[in-house]
């Protein structure tokens, strides 16, 4: 998969995209990344990229020609355009996967007041927001959605059944409470059942546990229709 990352802070995309499973994607090939700076693109010997908003108001908007060059210079046929942004839809798993799927996507972060209206009409397949609250610019957002895209590509996850067990997954639950060595620690014991070596009854604990955890934290998820059963 190749990701192009438009920005005016690359900085924040390259740093968390180079460690852990990111940067391994990459050494194996698995995630072509190109950072573009936003800033080259930009206007005059200031290299402007943003401009106060017509019709008046608070903030400044980054400007369509600085995007438009830079769009063109990444876009392609199968390019899937992305703009972060808090109007966009919220993202989740199953927006992952499909993502996932992509051969080829640029993220547009947006900044200040947002991107000129005209940018999205013309480019952006896609307004994405990773929640309901407002960040100082879309790069952190866009590195969200990358390390989950990502991750699902076969071959980056160690072991591919950790795409299928976790919370978010095929069950659509959150996943079983988690516990390892030593068996006591100050006290506190890890529960028998998963000391016990009968795989049957440890899997029929920890989908009991999934599901109170998912009551607990998450009950939206047992609400809607299709939802797993209790």
């Amino acid at each position: 998969m190749q990701i192009d990352v438009i920005t005016l802070f690359p900085e924040i995309v390259s740093a968390p995209m180079r460690t852990s499973m990111m940067g391994r994607a990459q050494d194996k090939k698995l995630l072509d990344l190109r950072v573009h700076d936003l800033r080259e693109f930009g206007l005059g010997r200031h290299l402007q990229v943003d401009d106060t908003p017509c019709g008046g108001g608070q903030g400044m908007v980054l400007r369509p020609e600085p995007v438009f060059a830079a769009m063109e210079k990444v876009h392609a046929p199968d390019s899937r355009v992305l703009l972060m942004t808090p109007q966009g839809r919220r993202f989740d798993q199953p927006c992952a996967r499909r993502l996932g799927g992509e051969s080829h996507l640029i993220i547009l972060c947006g900044h200040y007041e947002g991107v000129d209206h005209r940018v999205i009409e013309h480019w952006v397949d896609e307004e994405i927001s990773i929640g309901d609250y407002v960040l100082t610019n879309g790069a952190i957002a866009a590195v969200v959605v990358m390390d989950a895209i990502v991750r699902l590509i076969p071959g980056v996850l160690g072991d591919e059944n950790s795409a299928i067990d976790e919370s978010f997954g095929p069950s659509g639950i959150l996943e079983a409470p988690q516990y390892t060595k030593p068996a006591e620690f100050r006290g506190m014991r890890v529960p028998d059942i998963l000391l016990g070596g009968h795989h049957g009854r440890i899997n029929a604990w920890k989908h009991e546990r999934a599901l109170e955890r998912t009551r607990q934290n998450r009950p939206d998820l047992l609400a809607g229709p299709g939802s797993p059963k209790p």
